[in-house]
C-alpha cells in the first residue's frame, strides 16, 4: 500500500477547475467526456456548454404520455422511440438532447449506442425558463440535422406546434390547441389529442 497521502477533494477540484476549457473553447471530445460522467442535462454548440433546467412533474407527465403514444405506433412498425436524456449529434461540434426522439426503423444506422447521429422525429416540451431555445435555436438545429418532423409541446400556451422539413427549413404543419388533435404528417394517421397530452392526470 502506498504511503503517499491522497490528494484532498478540494485540491482535486482545483486541478480540474484549472484545466477545464473556458466557455467558447470546449471541443466535442470534452463535451462527450463530461456528459459520460455527470448526470446533468447539458447541450453543446460551437465551443459552448448549455445546462438545461431540471424537468418538472408536469414536463415529465406530458413527455411520458407522448412517449407511450409514439412508442405504441412506431414499435408496431419496427421503429424505436426513446425519451431523453439521450445525445443527438446535429453536426460537428453540436449536440442536443431532445425530450423524445424516434426512428421509423429500429435498425437505422443512425442509431448508435453512445449517441444518435440523426432521427426522423423529435419532440421538445417547452420549459418556461427560455422558450426561445425550443422555438428558435432548436428549430434551426433540427432543420440542420434534417429531421423530418419536429413537435413543440408548450404547456404554457396550451398548444402543440408541428413542423415538417421542406428542403433545408421547417414549415409549420399546424398549431393545435385544446379540443383539437395534433396530427403527424410523417406518421400517416397518427394523432394525439392536445387536451390529453397536456393534462398530467391522464398519466397513470
Amino acid at each position: 500500500m502506498s504511503n503517499t497521502p491522497a490528494t484532498s477533494q478540494e485540491a482535486a477540484d482545483a486541478i480540474l477547475f484549472d484545466v477545464r476549457p473556458p466557455q467558447g473553447r470546449w471541443r466535442e471530445f470534452d463535451y462527450l467526456w463530461l456528459t459520460d460522467r455527470c448526470d446533468r442535462l447539458v447541450e453543446f454548440a460551437d465551443g459552448f456548454l448549455e445546462e438545461l433546467p431540471h424537468p418538472t412533474d408536469l414536463h415529465q407527465s406530458i413527455l411520458l404520455f407522448l412517449f407511450r403514444c409514439f412508442d405504441e405506433r412506431v414499435r408496431s412498425e419496427g421503429g424505436v422511440a426513446l425519451v431523453g436524456p439521450l445525445r443527438l449529434k446535429i453536426r460537428e461540434n453540436c449536440f442536443r438532447e431532445p425530450d423524445l426522439l424516434l426512428l421509423r426503423d429500429a435498425h437505422d444506422s443512425r442509431r448508435q449506442n453512445r449517441y444518435w447521429l440523426g432521427a426522423d422525429l423529435v419532440v421538445e416540451v417547452v420549459s418556461p425558463d427560455d422558450p426561445e431555445r425550443d422555438y428558435v435555436q432548436k428549430r434551426h438545429d433540427y432543420a440542420t440535422a434534417r429531421i423530418s418532423e419536429y413537435w413543440i409541446v408548450d404547456p404554457q400556451r396550451d398548444e402543440i406546434t408541428i413542423m415538417n422539413l421542406v428542403q433545408d427549413h421547417y414549415v409549420e404543419n399546424g398549431t393545435f390547441r385544446l379540443g383539437e388533435s395534433a396530427s403527424s404528417s410523417l406518421l400517416d394517421g397518427f394523432s394525439v389529442k392536445v387536451s390529453e397530452a397536456l393534462d398530467p392526470d391522464n398519466i397513470s
